[in-house]
């Protein structure tokens, strides 16, 4: 096995039995979900990330097929000891619905007919790619992924998933990407629609088996590929140098090597996607927009996880200020959120080439975990005046060893522990008052998980409660929890 790469992975299939309800309206019969996993699955079920690809991607984002000697899409940063690191996190990638890689799609057999359905497959939108996607996780056993990234087409299902499922998320991670579709970019993709419908072989959609639109498709990639580049990538790549000539053929022969490279890009692209899937595709991409009444800040009005936003400096396909218009929105609805401008003359590609940079920035940011990240939600309390027997009982029946003690008003006023219970029935004492701290360590959802380590380290406790501004207990943090986290590389 190559140092650092997770190895051949196997491509495997979710074969959902039930319809699913389109947001057009449109109902798409039983589907299938094409996924590749790396890394494992923890006992509870709470490392796992979900990332997703970008339009002509699919679900092989790391490692080799058998026989393959060139690995996944973002295998640059997915792997041991990688950002998105196989050691610690369950990864997931699906290939969209709409797609050509395995998933259901326009080229799949449509079950009314026997045939592929072509250009009679519903339109699907971004939000339609995340809800089958979750179909995905629910198989799974996931109650909450840890996190939810990708770039480009794939940063635009994160802020999907943000929004759509925002108690189902806990990280989130947009590079790239944009919280809708502006007039340029929906622009670009119209050329490159009308360039494969334009070409005789599309035949409305009905082309498989028959000769393919493999003209069209071709200059649709080459147009979308322009978009993806920099002015200074392609004059530092290309120049004006000419293509196997000494000097300019005054016709309409290829000329210059930057023409040769987009006419390779064209030819390579027909021979591993479908032309319909760039329809659909191009076209989710277009509805895409997360603004309610006009406002960017609206639409992102529930949204809970939080955000590492990265623009890249020279990409003018989905420009800095677009990711800034996000990170403006987010701060307005009080999220936590960082962000990044990465410098790169690679242009709108940068977000699969800086693997340095990309390392680095989501690597701090998932490991940088805090208490909200970790902490038990669903606990168990005493009220203050409890007796010790009913508090006893309490501790029996629910096997906990630490009960935050809460006042008539729902604020924390102690904790008791089991052992505090042992020395009050040594002591013959009655009431809980007796015998609970009142002088309780704390922590915050937002606090460092190496700061609450400390604070049971210095003070010698197992557990710590978790309050809120008001003084609400909303959860608890325990060693037991922290050590799983430290050591969940030898799970």
């Amino acid at each position: 096995m190559i140092k650092g790469s997770v190895g051949i992975v196997p491509t495997s299939f979710y074969h959902h039995s039930s319809p699913l309800t389109l947001e057009s309206g449109e109902i798409l019969p039983p589907l299938s979900i094409a996924y590749e996993t790396y890394g494992r699955l923890n006992k509870d079920k709470s490392n796992a990330i979900l990332i997703c690809h970008a339009l002509s991607g699919d679900a092989h984002i790391a490692g080799f097929h058998e026989g393959d000697d060139k690995p996944g899409w973002w295998d640059t940063v997915v792997g041991p000891g990688k950002a998105f690191d196989t050691d610690h996190f369950f990864v997931i990638c699906t290939n969209v619905i709409g797609g050509c890689k395995g998933s259901t799609g326009p080229s799949s057999i449509n079950p009314k007919t026997g045939k592929p359905y072509g250009a009679k497959f519903p339109v699907i939108t971004i939000r339609d790619m995340v809800n089958a996607q979750k179909l995905l996780i629910d198989h799974f056993g996931i109650s909450q992924l840890y996190a939810v990234a990708g770039g480009s087409m794939g940063g635009m299902q994160v802020m999907q998933w943000a929004v759509t499922y925002p108690d189902f998320m806990k990280k989130a991670v947009v590079i790239a990407a944009c919280g809708y579709s502006t007039p340029q970019q929906i622009a670009f993709n119209e050329v490159g629609r009308k360039a494969i419908i334009s070409d005789p072989h599309w035949n409305s959609g009905d082309y498989y088996g028959k000769t393919l639109p493999i003209h069209g498709l071709a200059l649709a990639r080459m147009v979308g590929h322009i978009t993806y580049l920099s002015n200074e990538s392609m004059h530092e790549k290309f120049g004006r140098a000419l293509q196997g000539k000494d000097r300019i053929g005054f016709d309409f022969s290829t000329d210059f090597k930057v023409e040769s490279y987009l006419h390779h890009q064209g030819d390579t692209f027909t021979r591993r996607f479908d032309a319909n899937s760039y329809l659909y595709i191009t076209k989710a991409i277009d509805y895409f927009d997360l603004t309610r009444d006009g406002s960017l800040t609206n639409g992102l009005a529930g949204v809970k996880a939080s955000f590492l936003i990265i623009s890249v400096s020279s990409d003018w396909l989905y420009p800095p200020y677009q990711s800034q218009e996000m990170l403006s929105a987010l701060t307005a609805n009080e999220a936590e959120v960082h962000y990044c401008e990465i410098r790169s003359n690679y242009g709108h590609d940068a977000f699969l080439l800086e693997s340095g940079q990309i390392n680095y920035l989501v690597g701090r940011f998932l490991s940088h975990t805090v208490v909200g990240d970790v902490m038990v939600r669903d606990i168990q309390t005493i009220e203050e005046g409890t007796t010790i027997a009913v508090t006893a009982r309490r501790m029996i029946h629910t096997g906990v060893n630490h009960l935050p003690v809460l006042s008539s008003g729902g604020q924390l006023v102690g904790i008791v522990t089991s052992w505090d219970i042992a020395k009050a029935v040594a002591s013959n004492f009655l009431w809980l008052d007796e015998i609970m701290s009142r002088d309780v360590i704390t922590a915050t959802p937002g606090e460092p998980i190496e700061v609450a380590a400390k604070k049971m380290e210095a003070h010698a406790i197992s557990a710590l409660p978790v309050i809120d501004d008001q003084q609400h207990v909303i959860g608890l943090i325990t060693v037991d929890a922290i050590s799983v986290l430290v050591g969940r590389g030898n799970q």
